[in-house]
């Protein structure tokens, strides 16, 4: 499988809260003291970190975790940098940590089955949190002059997306709903932020995106949407690592997580603050960050049975359907019983 890498790296420099943002989100974001989280990561075994530099990675879209520094809060007492890379969207992070540039990511359910299939040493961290209104942010698109007006429309036409990404699995899952086969349609395969601009001026006949593309050709008034990905099967997105990093950075790993599960457990309940916070970060109005945010499904869930299952069934499908060239077995890409608990916070294991 090739896939395009374009890594962009940067040192990611701590960025002050808004001053928009009131003094009750500043103590929100910093509700743990500087002495508190000395005790916290005082309590963490040395030999469960074997690094000094975190690599992150993360989309277009952008990351909440990256916005507010609690990552960079949380481990400089224990001199560990963070380091951030951004990609297109999760294939190319994918093999960014298939080449050792990535260390944890965050993708959807797509990306790290392709990395499997071409033989990537990763695995699951955590899950993400999903609700009846999850996917309301990834839609089937059509221009609004199109004559396209329902999902049956589209056979025989051109549709463009990321293939391997989570919206390879929407398109196929939604043509099966309408007794379509991925055959039926002509593929064409282009990251979110190559394609936005061709569709906004009419030159993409059928998208399948999502935000930030879609609500900024949303508040242009050119686009219209003819399905989300509400309802879905999908098990939803994951925080991937290398298998090597987390086997030798438990205790870090534990961290990391617990961190981007209490920011992203305050956006839930802060949507109007966490949209002041990612506007100037990806050069957006409010109006625009604010829709992205309102739409957007917060928190994490442990790796279980389950959720592996779940997976597994996506896998299936794509193998069933052509799109891998042989099955691929979710269980190789678990971490160890012992190492689950060690690295999953209890506030989330039971979610």
């Amino acid at each position: 499988m090739n896939l395009h890498i374009r890594i962009r790296r940067r040192r990611f420099l701590q960025v002050a809260l808004p001053g928009m943002l009131s003094l009750s989100t500043t103590l929100a974001l910093g509700s743990c003291s500087k002495s508190a989280q000395n005790t916290a990561t005082s309590n963490i075994n040395p030999s469960d970190i074997k690094t000094k530099v975190l690599q992150m990675g993360y989309q277009q879209a952008g990351d909440l975790v990256r916005v507010t520094g609690v990552l960079e809060k949380r481990l400089e007492p224990l001199g560990i940098k963070v380091e951030w890379a951004q990609f297109a969207q999760g294939p190319q992070l994918m093999e960014a940590m298939n080449v050792g540039k990535v260390d944890v990511g965050s993708v959807g359910e797509t990306p790290p089955i392709f990395a499997q299939a071409a033989g990537a040493d990763i695995v699951y961290a955590v899950g993400s949190k999903r609700t009846p209104e999850t996917g309301r942010s990834s839609i089937i698109a059509v221009p609004p002059e199109s004559p396209i007006q329902k999902l049956e429309d589209i056979k025989g036409q051109e549709v463009v997306f990321q293939k391997a990404s989570a919206s390879h699995y929407f398109i196929l899952r939604a043509l099966q709903e309408v007794g379509l086969k991925i055959s039926d349609i002509k593929i064409r395969s282009m990251p979110n932020v190559d394609a936005r601009g061709a569709f906004i001026e009419g030159r993409i006949p059928v998208w399948v995106s999502g935000d930030p593309h879609y609500a900024l050709a949303e508040k242009l008034g050119r686009i219209c949407v003819i399905k989300t990905a509400e309802g879905l099967d999908s098990p939803g997105g994951y925080y991937i690592s290398g298998r090597k990093f987390a086997e030798e950075n438990p205790g870090l790993l534990k961290l990391v997580i617990e961190e981007i599960d209490k920011i992203e457990q305050w956006a839930t309940n802060h949507r109007s603050e966490a949209a002041k916070l990612i506007a100037p970060e990806q050069k957006l109005s409010l109006d625009v960050a604010e829709r992205i945010v309102g739409r957007r499904t917060f928190g994490r869930r442990a790796i279980s049975p389950a959720l592996i299952q779940d997976q597994q069934r996506v896998a299936d499908l794509f193998y069933e359907n052509g799109v891998l060239p042989k099955p691929v077995n979710i269980s190789t890409a678990l971490l160890s019983s012992d190492l689950y608990a060690a690295i999953t916070p209890t506030t989330i294991s039971q979610r």
